[in-house]
C-alpha cells in the first residue's frame, strides 16, 4: 500500500508539472486534466502488474502484467484528439497539448511499473524539448523560423496596378506567401494575402505601413 501511495504521489506531481506548463501558455488542457491522466495511468499500470502476480500465486491463468497498461496508450489518444482544434483561419492548434497528455500517460505508466528514475529523466527531457529546444532553434536556426504569419484582407481601387501594389507591400519588409484576388461589385478588388514578418514586429505597425500604400481603400489584418 505504501509503495502505491508513493507511486500515485510521484505521478500527481509529474502530471501537475506537465499541466502547469500548458496552463502558463493558456492551452485547453491544464493541470487538472494532466494530473488525472497521469494518476489513473499509474494506478491502472500498478493494478495490472499486481493482478498478474496475485492470479499467478493462486494458480489461475497467468495474464500479461502490462496488458492493461497497453490499452492506456490508445485510450489517451482519443482524449488527446479532443484538444486538437481547427480554427476558422484553417490553423490547426492543440497538437502539442495532445502530445503532452499522451506523454503524461506515459509517465504515469512508467511510474506505475516502478521505473522512477526513468520517469524523472523522461519528464526532464519532455520539458527541455518543449521549452528550451524550440527557443534554441529559433535563435540559431534560419531567419524563417523567427517570423510570424499575418493575414491581410485589402480593398483596392479598381484602376490600381496589382503587380505594383504587391511590390510596394514587399517593400515594407514583408514576405508574401499567398495571394488571392476577387472582383467586387463596386468595381474594386478584394485582395487576400498571407504574409510573413519578423515575430518581434507589432501587428499594428504592419497595419499602419500597409495603410499608407496608395490605392488601398481599407485594410483588415489578423495575426495567426
Amino acid at each position: 500500500m505504501e509503495i502505491m501511495i508513493i507511486k500515485l504521489a510521484i505521478s500527481s506531481l509529474m502530471g501537475m508539472i506537465i499541466g502547469l506548463e500548458r496552463e502558463l501558455k493558456h492551452k485547453p488542457a491544464g493541470v487538472k486534466t494532466t494530473i488525472v491522466v497521469c494518476i489513473i495511468s499509474c494506478m491502472l499500470t500498478t493494478v495490472s502488474i499486481e493482478s498478474a502476480s496475485v492470479y499467478a500465486q493462486k494458480g489461475l491463468h497467468v495474464m500479461d502484467p502490462m496488458r492493461l497498461a497497453a490499452q492506456i496508450v490508445s485510450g489517451v489518444g482519443f482524449l488527446g484528439a479532443g484538444v486538437i482544434l481547427i480554427r476558422k483561419n484553417e490553423t490547426i492548434t492543440g497538437i502539442t497539448t495532445a502530445a503532452m497528455m499522451w506523454g503524461s500517460a506515459g509517465l504515469g505508466i512508467t511510474v506505475g511499473a516502478g521505473f522512477f528514475k526513468e520517469a524523472i529523466i523522461g519528464l526532464l527531457f519532455i520539458l527541455v524539448s518543449v521549452e528550451f529546444i524550440p527557443f534554441l532553434i529559433k535563435v540559431l536556426g534560419p531567419s524563417a523560423l523567427q517570423e510570424k504569419e499575418i493575414k491581410l484582407r485589402l480593398v483596392v481601387k479598381a484602376e490600381s496596378d496589382m503587380t505594383e501594389l504587391l511590390k510596394n507591400i514587399k517593400a515594407k519588409k514583408v514576405s508574401i506567401r499567398n495571394v488571392k484576388v476577387k472582383d467586387l461589385e463596386s468595381g474594386n478588388h478584394h485582395l487576400s494575402l498571407k504574409i510573413n514578418v519578423d515575430e518581434k514586429r507589432y501587428t499594428t505597425d504592419v497595419y499602419y505601413d500597409i495603410r499608407e500604400i496608395e490605392d488601398i481603400i481599407s485594410v483588415e489584418i489578423e495575426s495567426t
